[in-house]
């Protein structure tokens, strides 16, 4: 008998081991379904407050059908993404014109305005060389960056070819898209596909615990692309009228610090960085900008960029985090940077969603063990 119930347990072992594999390499071979899947479900929870709020919009008593608040809804989201692609290009492509314009000119015998400070570094640094030119190594690098022949290298050798690439793309922001619009137009259809795989038993928790995931996860990237465009707002103000950047540039840079903005930490430092390079480069090639020395300009745009930041820092980051994902500064910080470590930037930007998502399971399934107990404080009613 003894030896009876311990095959049965073997077996029953077996069958469920057999039974991951078998899933888990469904899901590897799906796996570019699930993507869609999950950045559709992303989606939807971005156009999920903006579903509710159309839907308080009544004509004789009646709100549009949901069919209708979906489209809009995905046409709003895709527009926005639309205009930062739109507007960070040309100002992209013509810092490059500039910058061709300028490395002529310095070829050709013209002014260099850092003169002096190569002249610093090659001092400084002597292995650098004699012919080492700061603005030189940075628009390389610059043209490096956008240059098509490089970017079409690297994903041919990764994907196959351009034609692959952007059959790629369009398939995947489609069937993202397509997803996307019956998530919203059921806001439910996702649960029901959750209910459908786990057990009866803990159905009702697991919805629950859901429930709470998008709702939290909903405040979280509706905060981010809120704080994204603040951001971008800001620095836009702050550039056109104090540095007096052209529109065009002033927005493109602002859109860029913004975007980058989303990455925590690194991100602001980072778009800081580049749009004094791109400012500076500006006024190096076109004249734009305040009639003051370079360097004060570089100061000035540094300075505007800083303000934008510090209210980030204390107003909008406050808000999002403290507010959305019920996650105090400390918790944050410690995860964003466990995540760093593990996933570098990647990891960052996944780090706050995926811990929302481990504290609500947390919370809702481990209550019971001290720990949790006492740094994760019970969800049940709070969201």
């Amino acid at each position: 008998m003894e030896s009876e119930r311990s095959t049965d347990k073997l077996a029953r072992y077996t069958l469920a081991a057999a039974t991951i594999l078998v899933a888990a390499g469904l899901f590897w071979y799906f796996r570019s379904v699930l993507v869609y899947i999950l950045l559709a479900f992303i989606v939807s929870l971005i156009g999920l407050p903006l579903m509710r709020l159309m839907r308080k919009v009544k004509i004789k008593g009646k709100s549009a059908p949901d069919a209708v608040l979906a489209v809009i809804s995905i046409v709003l989201i895709m527009g926005l993404l639309g205009l930062i692609v739109t507007r960070i290009i040309p100002v992209v492509v013509s810092i490059v014109g500039e910058a061709s314009a300028i490395d002529s000119a310095v070829a050709a015998g013209g002014a260099n305005p850092l003169d002096g400070l190569n002249d610093y570094l090659i001092a400084t640094i002597p292995s650098l060389g004699s012919d080492f030119r700061l603005e030189k190594t940075l628009l390389d690098g610059l043209k490096d960056a956008v240059s098509l022949k490089a970017v079409g290298g690297a994903m041919s050798s990764i994907i196959g070819s351009v034609a692959s690439i952007v059959t790629t793309i369009v398939v995947g922001l489609f069937s993202v898209i397509f997803i996307s619009f019956f998530f919203l137009k059921d806001e439910f259809l996702f649960d029901k596909i959750v209910a459908s795989l786990v057990p009866d038993r803990l159905e009702d928790k697991i919805m629950k615990a859901l429930d709470d995931i998008k709702n939290l996860l909903s405040r979280y990237f509706a905060g981010v692309l809120i704080e994204m465009l603040g951001v971008s707002l800001l620095d836009f103000l702050l550039l056109w009228g104090i540095a007096r950047i052209g529109v065009g540039p002033a927005l493109g840079i602002a859109f860029i610090a913004g975007l980058l903005n989303i990455i925590p930490y690194v991100g602001p430092l980072l778009g800081e960085a580049i749009g004094v390079i791109l400012a500076v480069i500006l006024k190096l090639g076109g004249g734009v900008g305040l009639p003051v020395s370079l360097w004060a300009f570089a100061l000035i745009v540094l300075a505007l960029m800083l303000t934008t930041q510090l209210i980030d820092n204390f107003v909008y980051q406050p808000l999002i985090y403290s507010t959305s994902i019920k996650a105090g500064p400390l918790e944050i910080f410690i995860v964003l940077l466990i995540a760093g470590t593990l996933g570098g930037v990647v990891g960052m930007l996944a780090a706050i969603p995926a811990y929302t998502v481990v504290r609500v399971i947390a919370s809702r399934f481990f209550h019971h063990l001290k720990p949790v107990r006492r740094l994760i404080p019970d969800t049940e009613g709070e969201v």
